[in-house]
């Protein structure tokens, strides 16, 4: 009797159980968004935005202020939690400008078709993936400030994840010097 009435409970504690989906929907971009690395307000920055909804946090999503960034995190391999789901700005949006790339505007990153090796330079100085609905816009896009149409998959990691030489910055060689005085004065 008692291993029935147990066996009773486990099938309805079992059967009580709930599984929650989580909900990977595109949230609004406000005010109080802010970018993942640089924890600085997203709309401080020009250019098409990303947000990535994690397995395990419900909350609230991770913000990117460039949607290369999103690009580089996802293909980095310390990443702890499953990726649901990654959203980024439609830049072919009627109302979506460079100053001004949307708030509501999202498509699924992996829809996307995306301009790389344009011209245009992201909210935080690096190059920019430009993502589009349209695969002609895109082209047309491509026109004006140059790349290439590319999707999710084909984008090389290089255009992500290699260094970026921004205005100012010293060449090899003046850091190589650099390191070596550097060297010479802490008497290695």
């Amino acid at each position: 009797m008692i291993r029935l009435s147990s066996i009773i409970a486990i099938v309805l504690l079992v059967g009580c159980k709930q599984e929650v989906v989580q909900d990977t929907s595109p949230l609004p971009l406000t005010v109080e968004a802010v970018g993942h690395y640089c924890q600085m307000n997203l709309f401080e920055h020009e250019g098409p935005k990303a947000q990535a909804h994690l397995g395990g946090l419900p909350q609230m999503p991770l913000f990117f202020s460039q949607v290369r960034d999103v690009v580089a995190y996802v293909r980095l391999p310390e990443q702890t939690h499953e990726i649901l789901a990654i959203w980024v700005n439609d830049m072919g949006a009627q109302d979506a400008t460079w100053s001004a790339p949307g708030t509501t505007n999202w498509i699924a990153a992996d829809e996307a078709h995306y301009v790389v090796g344009s011209r245009v330079i992201g909210g935080m100085g690096a190059p920019e993936l430009v993502p589009f609905s349209d695969a002609v816009k895109a082209l047309e896009f491509v026109a004006e400030n140059g790349g290439t149409v590319m999707r999710l998959a084909e984008i090389p990691d290089d255009a992500v994840l290699a260094p970026v030489a921004l205005e100012g910055d010293s060449d090899d060689a003046d850091f190589e010097q650099r390191l070596r005085a550097l060297s010479r004065a802490s008497g290695d």
